[in-house]
This record gives C-alpha cells, sequence and structure tokens, in this order.
C-alpha cells in the first residue's frame, strides 16, 4: 500500500522529467511563457500549459525542441501560425483576415446600442397622448365606420 501511495506521489514529478531538463533557466522561462501565450487547438479554451490534450503534449514537445536548439521566441510562433493558423496564439495579430476577430465584438455592441436606442424612441413616441384635436378626429373615424356597419 505505501508503495502505491508512493507511486501516486511521484506520476505528477514523472510528468515533468519527460518534457526533460533545460540547460538554463532563462530557457525554462522562456518554455513556460510561451506555452501560456499557444493555444491548445483541441481544448481551445486553455493554452498548451493547462492541456493535457495529446496536441498540446506534441506542441509542448516541439516549443522544448525549438528553444534548445536556439530559436527565437518570434521564430517559434511564426512556425505554429504557420502550421496551425493565427488561432494558434492566445494575441492574434490585427490584420486583415483577423479583423472580424478583434473589431466584431465591438461592432456587435454598437449595433446592439443603437437598436435599443431606435427602439426606445418608438415605444417613447407611441406612448405620448393624443391632442384634443386627434382624438376629436379619431372619434369622427370611429363614429363614421359605426354607421357604415349599422347600415
Amino acid at each position: 500500500m505505501k508503495r502505491l501511495i508512493l507511486l501516486l506521489l511521484l506520476v505528477p514529478a514523472l510528468a515533468v522529467a519527460a518534457l526533460g531538463e533545460f540547460e538554463t533557466p532563462q530557457q525554462e522561462a522562456r518554455y513556460r511563457a510561451l506555452s501560456q501565450q499557444l493555444r491548445c487547438l483541441v481544448c481551445q479554451g486553455q493554452s498548451i500549459a493547462d492541456s493535457d490534450a495529446d496536441l498540446a503534449k506534441d506542441l509542448k514537445r516541439e516549443v522544448r525542441r525549438m528553444i534548445l536548439e536556439g530559436r527565437t521566441d518570434a521564430e517559434i510562433k511564426d512556425f505554429m501560425v504557420a502550421r496551425y493558423g493565427d488561432f494558434v496564439l492566445y494575441k492574434p495579430p490585427v490584420k486583415a483576415s483577423t479583423y472580424l476577430l478583434w473589431f466584431g465584438p465591438f461592432v456587435l455592441l454598437i449595433g446592439g446600442l443603437v437598436t435599443w436606442s431606435v427602439l426606445a424612441r418608438r415605444r417613447q413616441a407611441g406612448s405620448e397622448a393624443l391632442s384634443d384635436a386627434e382624438r376629436e378626429r379619431l372619434r369622427q373615424i370611429l363614429d363614421g365606420a359605426d354607421r357604415r356597419g349599422d347600415a
């Protein structure tokens, strides 16, 4: 029983060791930062650092390999974008293909506010009381309709 408990306690440590050690603390810091900036394409709401999906594990290995090869953060991100598209980045660049992603929520918000404003004005205009002249004209119209209906 003690061996089973010890084994269960060592599993997380073995998972970290499976990635391998870095040569410097700076490399490890870069790895952690990049892992937080890249999105898991399976989970979509998690970074590859937070995901246990097989694809995320592959991406982490790839990031580690490129860091050990001496590639820059920009080169690693460019490689990931070339392979998986801008969606792999948590902060995709502002360019023509990502305008909807960046500005779409603001357009929807403005459209909603304009619609709400127009509807509020219509509701307010429809609730205004009739003037005396309008009431008299309405009474004449209704009386004329009643006479036609009685005949």
